[in-house]
């Protein structure tokens, strides 16, 4: 995970607002691009583990042969009770140690289409909730697909019954056994996408930091401004038309407390940018606590939007030309 300083105050103080909004879609762009191809494959290593060694334990429960193993099943069963001997005359059932391979690499290619989709999908609008959709819509995908085995498997032991011990035993119950076990692999994998979905969404919450910090910062520029102004019509005795000198003091001093909370409100941005950067540096997060912390970032990112958006800061220009005719 990476996180970007910007400090517009020295880089673009003496920029129009056109400007200033070019040279912050230009950083924004540029860190974009750079955190997102920071962004590899193979973060799914650490989550994906678990999963994996279920998937090594299927072939070890399984009433067929299969490969290398050979009738795993009866040996373990040989080594646990030694006088314990095989029905050579049993029918053979149905191998079915290939249905969690298959199942484990088709969600494998699920996850690195989610890999993919997401990285164009920051590029192009860096949101948390874009990332939540696509997070969410293949997660239902991997849950069907492991919950739906195990119904076929019911639906198939069902009718075995009536046909009797051969279809019985030889189909029915060792395609229930694997399905069972695709559905555990299903439920393990799912951190695989949780992690994904935390990578992207760190690059779209710093983006989110980076506006909101420069719209701070050029309110409080433009608050000052009208103070300034405000207090020139005020000592020359030359009022704005259609406001009276009361007005112009009552709007001075709501624009001087909008400046301090704006710069209060900075401040504590830049705190929670240096927060974020000691996490990042810290091991051994679990991803719940990062879940966690990230709620409450939101929180704060929240009750603060009313005064850092866009709509605060038309406000402020109109409020400016009036105050300049």
């Amino acid at each position: 995970m990476i996180t970007t300083e910007m400090n517009t105050d020295k880089s673009v103080s003496s920029n129009t607002p056109d400007s200033e909004t070019n040279i912050l879609d230009e950083k924004v762009d540029a860190y974009k691009k750079e955190a997102v191809q920071q962004i590899k494959f193979s973060v799914i290593l650490k989550p994906a583990f678990i999963s994996f060694i279920a998937l090594i334990i299927s072939f070890f429960l399984d009433l067929a042969n299969v490969p290398i193993l050979g009738n795993i099943s009866a040996k373990m069963a040989k080594s646990l009770f030694p006088t314990w001997q095989a029905n050579t005359e049993a029918l053979v059932p149905y191998s079915f140690w290939w249905i969690p391979v298959v199942v484990y690499v088709l969600f494998i290619s699920l996850s690195l289409s989610v890999f993919i989709k997401l990285k164009k999908e920051i590029i192009r609008i860096p949101s948390t909730d874009t990332v939540d959709k696509v997070v969410s819509s293949y997660t239902t995908i991997v849950d069907s697909i492991s919950m739906s085995l195990p119904l076929i498997g019911a639906a198939i032991l069902l009718i075995s019954v009536k046909l009797g011990d051969e279809v019985f035993l030889g189909l029915s119950v060792p395609f229930e056994v694997k399905a069972l076990i695709v559905l555990a692999i299903g439920k393990l994998f799912e951190p695989v996408l949780d992690q994904l979905g935390l990578e992207f969404q760190n690059v779209a919450d710093n983006v989110k930091n980076m506006k909101e910090r420069y719209y701070s910062q050029l309110q409080i520029r433009n608050s000052k401004s009208i103070v300034k102004q405000l207090s020139l019509q005020t000592n020359n005795q030359n009022p704005v038309p259609g406001i009276v000198s009361g007005d112009l003091d009552q709007y001075r001093l709501i624009l001087t407390q909008t400046s301090q909370l704006s710069e209060a409100i900075l401040k504590n941005f830049n705190s929670i940018s240096e927060v974020l950067d000691k996490i990042n540096n810290m091991q051994g997060l679990s991803v719940e606590k990062i879940q966690q912390m990230k709620t409450m970032a939101d929180s704060i990112s929240i009750a603060a939007s009313n005064l850092n958006d866009e709509r605060t800061l038309t406000g402020l220009k109109y409020l400016e030309s009036i105050v300049k005719k």
